[in-house]
This record gives C-alpha cells, structure tokens and sequence, in this order.
C-alpha cells in the first residue's frame, strides 16, 4: 500500500487501561520521552497513573484525556523515529482524540495540546458536577430512529437527552441528564434496540448541557497558538477538512456542545482516496469501528512495539 493513502486514528474517552504504553516505553526510547515530557508539563506523573493506576483516578477525565493524547503522540512519534519517510496525508481523532491528530498534522505543538485537553477535562468534569447525567451506547437501532425517539423525548420535556456520538452502523451514543437517558433507554428498547448499555461516564458530553464548558474553553482557544495543517484533518463536529487555525478553534470548541460525526467522518476519508487505516492509541476501538463502516478497508491497531516492528518490515517494502 503507497504510503501517502494511509490515514492515522487516534482514539478518544473509553479505550484508557491500566498498563497503557508501558511495554513500549521500555522498549523504545522517544515513546519514554514524551511520557516524561507529559510528566514534566503537567507537573504530576502523567506515566505512573496511565502504568500503575489506580484505574479511578486513570479514569477520571481530568486524566483521561492527557493519558490518551501522550499514550497516542508516543506512537507516532515512535512510527516517525522508526520509519522516517512517513508522513502522513489524513488523519482524524474521535472527541479527545482530535488533538492527537492537529499534533500529528503539526497544527498543535504537544505541550500546547496537553495542556488544552487537561483544561477540558477539568471544565467537563465541572459542567457534569452542576448537571449531573452520563452516557448510553445504543446497539442495533439505526441512527434516525436514535434521534427521533431523542426529539420526541425533547419537544415532551421528558428529559434532555441528545445522540452524543454517530459511531458506526449499529452502535450510536445517547447522552443528557439522567432522566432523560433512563426514558430514552425504555423507549429505544421498545423501539427494537438490541441492548441499551449504560457507561461508566458521568457526564453529558457532547450536548448542549457541556455549554458552561464551551464558554470558558472558547477563552482558552483563543489564547492558544494553533497553525494551519500540514497534511488533512477532519474535523468531528461536520466530518470535513479543517484547513486554517480559525476553523479548528471552531471546532474544537462546538465539539464540546456537539455530536462526534465519527462514521460520517470515516467515509470523508474514504472518499478523499484513504485506501488504509492505522489506529494510535491503546486498544482497537476505532479499529472494530471501522470494520463496521466499510468492513473491505484494511485497518490495524498499532499499540505495542510488536505492531511497529511489523509496520517498519512492511515500510521497508514500499508500504505502510
């Protein structure tokens, strides 16, 4: 595969685990690095949390996101050391996993990033403190009649609830206050959902609820040096190319009061001649995701260092 039609994934809330990037930075150096980086910049040992745990405090999106952007920009970094014609022509995050991406696509420097998603997760994190609510996965029930019973739920003041993520076919994401995702969940059950399964979030991400969030993380935005891309990102929030540091910063900060248009976006990439796909960050989320939206397209997780030693023997061929 040309190395130019490969685009890179980076994962977002729910793919953290106890253990994260602890084989690879044992094993190559400059993953070990921009842990310690993390560590540095954020004051507190980022890697010890991501390798020892405890999995709450792993868990609590304060650290969620920080772990996740250091665990994703370790590999690249490891992919750009090992292989170094690499360069990447797509590249895409879901929710958090955005900025792991405008690194990689040298719209963010790293410390910058890292200090945008740890500010995140504090305003999130607040914002779920003043209206509580959480997150449902809603599997086999196709998206319009996941927004229809969510509108209909709205317009009766039932509840405030809201599709949160457009995942793949079959597995969309509901998000709101607590009453509303408990009436939703009844009413997508009868509706013909297969399961309706609660998750271990305690916040309304991506509603109108995080707009207290919005509004203090649009300030920081503004104060945070953010360049054009070099090579193509889309953006979650309308699953295009964000092209200049106005519309990321635009997106950035809808993400947070909006939905992730994650299937929407894989098939812009598709569409744009993304012939492979590459997922960096712990876990194969985005990987079963992507074999759901077009199950013909290869696709791999590149976590431990046995998956980079596959893709540099691949590279040394003329592919990626």
């Amino acid at each position: 595969m040309p190395i130019n039609n490969a685009a890179i994934l980076f994962p977002g809330q729910g793919s953290q685990v106890v253990g994260m990037g602890k084989a690879l930075c044992d094993s190559i150096p400059i993953a070990a690095k921009t842990f310690r980086e993390a560590d540095q910049i954020l004051g507190f040992s980022l890697s010890n949390l991501c390798w020892e745990g405890p999995t709450e405090e792993l868990n609590n999106t304060i650290n969620t996101q920080p772990a996740l952007l250091t665990h994703s920009i370790a590999i690249f970094r490891a992919i750009q050391e090992k292989i170094p014609s690499y360069n990447p022509r797509y590249t895409a995050g879901h929710s958090v996993g955005e900025y792991a991406a405008l690194v990689a696509a040298e719209a963010l420097e790293f410390g910058d990033a890292l200090r945008l998603v740890r500010e995140r997760g504090r305003l999130m994190h607040a914002a779920g403190i003043t209206i509580p609510g959480g997150m449902a996965a809603v599997l086999g029930l196709a998206l319009e009649d996941v927004e229809s019973i969510c509108g209909q739920i709205l317009a009766e003041n039932a509840g405030a609830v809201w599709v949160a993520n457009d995942n793949c076919p079959g597995q969309v994401v509901i998000a709101g206050e607590n009453k509303g995702i408990d009436e939703a969940s009844v009413r997508l059950t009868e509706a013909g959902a297969r399961k309706v399964v609660r998750l271990a979030v305690s916040i309304p991400a991506h509603t109108p609820l995080m707009q207290p969030a919005q509004n203090e993380f649009k300030e920081i935005l503004e104060r945070t040096a953010i360049r054009s891309p070099q090579v193509q990102v889309i953006g979650n929030v309308e699953a295009n190319t964000l092209k200049t540091a106005d519309e990321i910063r635009e997106d950035l900060s809808a993400q947070l009061i909006s939905r992730v248009r994650w299937t929407e976006s894989m098939r812009t990439l598709l569409s744009m001649g993304a012939t492979h796909f590459y997922e960096l960050g712990p876990g194969k989320v985005l990987t079963g995701l992507m074999r759901r939206i077009e199950r013909s397209v290869p696709v791999r997780s590149l976590d431990i260092p046995e998956s980079l030693v596959e893709l540099e023997a691949s590279s040394q061929q003329g592919f990626l």
